[in-house]
């Protein structure tokens, strides 16, 4: 069954896959993001639960918008159909 650590997965892939794309290392990253690796670490698999803030500085770090962060993430309401 589908709960809300699927969609956090799915968010912390999206993550990493956007920091690779951008030859980011975790820690440069983090450091951008103004956040401890270890916390990006957590995020990247799906253990963090973040907010919309740290969001907000994660897409900034990347260069994107929130829009492109949650790109492809399927809800969990579609998860549950």
């Amino acid at each position: 069954m589908a709960n809300s650590n699927d969609v956090l997965w799915q968010l912390g892939r999206r993550i990493a896959f956007l920091r690779k794309e951008k030859k980011l290392s975790q820690i440069d990253l983090a450091a951008d993001a103004m956040m401890a690796k270890s916390y990006l670490s957590e995020l990247e698999r799906g253990k963090r639960n973040p907010s919309v803030l740290v969001l907000s500085r994660l897409a900034a770090a990347l260069g994107t918008t929130l829009e492109e962060l949650f790109k492809g993430i399927v809800s969990i309401e579609t998860l549950l159909h």
